[in-house]
């Protein structure tokens, strides 16, 4: 009811709106005629006459449904109804008066009509000009207001698919070449440079950034970023020079900032074709296939052809995921088998060994959660290390050729049982390398995976979408970090250089302090840290560490051909007694004695210290 009282009222003012724009139109006709000494004499009559002209014009333009139309929206063709409601009138005017034989009244109602036609069109027509005016500043404003970081070609794309897009309105142009400063790109003020960034997101209101500099170096792209995220803007990123086509869809062309792009150091990149030259046509087995690291595995081998890929994971969804995505990549030319078994399994793994007979095996399998271990320690010490053992005296039997383990810097001087377990794994691989063996055992040690299952990144972006708060467990907390496909990369890579026994690290760079790392996060996402997004301290959890470490103290280095890959120096094991007291460790992980599994991994990994905190000379080294 409410709609319909509107509806009726807005018609009710267009009408009455077009009768006075008549009678309007009739006076300034009279006198239009009377300055060209064409004399109407003003009787009650002549007077009556304009009444109904004026009555009958609106009359038929509500026959023929002119205030029906939503006039904002109007075609052309939508004033023939008010045209010709005129006209008609008109001709029923000079009609009567022919008949009456008054021929000045018949040119006055000529010229009358031409004037209310034009003067019903022309209100109709200032009305739909100034809706669209009002309107157009309204999406305008309530657009993105968008700086463009870059004056090339990049950027002046980039603003001319902005300019016909609903969400950006791009503001300015910032670019270091002093020489675009001043001038105008797209209509658009190039008005500094990148020092001046937040001093021109306050002046001009900006909402949101885009890096497009498609080619720029990693070193600036760091620094500007660090000077972005000193704003409450939204960041974007042009992809990379050789990734960047010109597309008509802005999300093709921009991304959300990648947080390792703040890391510090260039991603490592390896030499491809000795990893190449080990994995064509060999039988390359994954444990833990379906995983972070285990998918970004299947999917770099699955790129060197190799005669038969078989993944291995216990959780089929993974499993069934990375199956669909190479199949749908690959198709026929990937020989591919997905295996649901548990490396816990001996009988089953047994099964698949003699089966396929792989060349190489990569374990990845192994539950990494700190604190889930921490409360189910018998599950990690089933899975980690008696899961690595059964992979491992499997391939030492079927004699495959290298035996590759993923491991972590919290194999390190652990202080939780998830990296006394790995710790623990290194050392089977250690023991089975000083056996004669026709299989190359080697481990891979690295420290955080960006954007792996669990990690810290994905966690405060989820965090941060919720509104927060994001939680750090200590201000003073740092890691190490790399990319899922750098870690996929030294692992393919180590497996090359592998001749038994070695533990392979690589160059990480310095390690990042995890508060810098969400304080950033939250300002790329276009929020104020501790304002719009708080960030809680929980904590350090059980067995967590402030410092991650990538050698022990008895570990030195040794250089390798790549100078971003180093070998940790060789430990002798006592065979006889490690694996006696892996016997002791199996009996109570299958009792389900999480004491005794814990005296045990004590006894085992002498270097497990139950503490949070790190020496100072331990905490001196890492920060350097």
């Amino acid at each position: 009811m409410k709609h319909l009282l509107e509806y009726n009222k807005r018609k009710l003012i267009l009408l009455l709106t077009d009768f006075l724009c008549i009678i309007l139109s009739c006076i300034v006709s009279f006198f239009l005629l009377n300055v060209v000494r064409f004399p109407i004499e003003v009787t009650t009559h002549f007077n009556l006459s304009v009444l109904c002209f004026a009555v009958m014009s609106v009359i038929f333009m509500y026959i023929m449904k002119a205030y029906k139309i939503v006039w904002r929206y109007a075609y052309s063709n939508d004033f023939i109804g008010c045209i010709m409601a005129v006209v008609t009138s008109v001709l029923i005017a000079v009609v009567y008066f022919s008949i009456r034989h008054q021929m000045n009244m018949m040119f006055y109602y000529v010229i009358s009509g031409i004037m209310s036609i034009l003067a019903v069109c022309f209100i109709r027509i200032v009305y739909i000009i100034l809706y669209k005016f009002i309107k157009s500043r309204a999406i305008k404003e309530s657009k993105n207001r968008v700086m463009i970081i870059g004056a090339g070609d990049a950027g002046k794309h980039i603003c001319d698919l902005m300019k016909v897009n609903d969400k950006y309105n791009p503001v300015v142009f910032i670019d270091d070449d002093s020489g675009k400063i001043g001038r105008t790109v797209n209509g658009i003020m190039v008005k500094g440079n990148t020092n001046e960034i937040p001093k021109i997101v306050k002046e001009l209101n900006v909402h949101e950034i885009v890096l497009a500099i498609p080619s720029i170096d990693r070193e600036n792209k760091k620094r500007i970023l660090n000077i972005c995220s000193e704003t409450l803007c939204k960041v974007n990123i042009l992809p990379d020079l050789d990734k960047y086509v010109y597309s008509e869809k802005l999300h093709e062309q921009m991304t959300e900032i990648k947080i390792e792009d703040l890391l510090g150091r260039d991603v490592v990149e390896f030499n491809s074709k000795p990893v190449r030259n080990m994995v064509r046509d060999t039988v390359c087995m994954i444990t833990g296939g379906g995983g972070s690291i285990g998918s970004e595995l299947t999917r770099q081998i699955a790129e060197m052809k190799p005669k038969l890929l078989i993944i291995v994971d216990i959780y089929e969804n993974n499993a069934y995921d990375i199956q669909q995505e190479l199949m749908h990549k690959f198709g026929d030319n990937l020989n591919l088998s997905v295996q649901i078994a548990s490396v816990r399994d001996y009988v089953k793994m047994n099964e698949l060994f003699s089966k396929f007979k792989p060349q190489i095996v990569f374990h990845a399998a192994a539950h990494k959660h700190v604190p889930l271990m921490e409360t189910n320690p018998e599950e990690a010490v089933k899975n980690n290390i008696f899961g690595t053992l059964n992979v491992a005296r499997l391939a030492r039997e079927y004699e495959a050729e290298k035996f590759v383990l993923v491991s972590t810097d919290k194999a390190v001087n652990p202080t939780n049982i998830m990296g006394a377990t790995k710790r623990c794994c290194e050392m089977i691989i250690e023991c089975m390398a000083q056996s004669k063996s026709k299989t190359e055992f080697v481990a891979v040690r690295f420290g955080n995976v960006l954007g792996s299952n669990g990690s810290v990144i994905p966690l405060f972006k989820k965090q941060i979408l919720d509104g927060g708060p994001v939680t750090v467990t200590d201000p003073k907390i740092i890691r190490y970090f790399m990319t899922i496909p750098e870690a996929a990369s030294l692992i393919l890579q180590a497996s090359t250089m592998a001749r038994g026994g070695e533990i392979f690290i690589l160059d990480m760079g310095d390690p990042v302090k995890i508060l810098d790392l969400a304080e950033n996060l939250i300002r790329l996402h276009g929020y104020e840290p501790y304002k719009d997004i708080d960030i809680v301290f929980t904590g350090l959890r059980p067995g967590e560490k402030l410092y991650e470490e990538l050698l022990m103290n008895e570990e030195g280095i040794k250089n390798t051909a790549n100078n971003k890959i180093f070998i940790g120096k060789q430990i002798n094991i006592n065979e006889e007694i490690f694996f006696a007291n892996l016997d002791k460790l199996e009996i109570a992980a299958k009792k389900n004695d999480k004491g005794e599994v814990e005296r045990m991994l004590h006894i085992i990994v002498p270097t497990f210290i139950r503490n949070n905190q790190e020496t100072g000379e331990n905490k001196e080294a890492i920060v350097k």
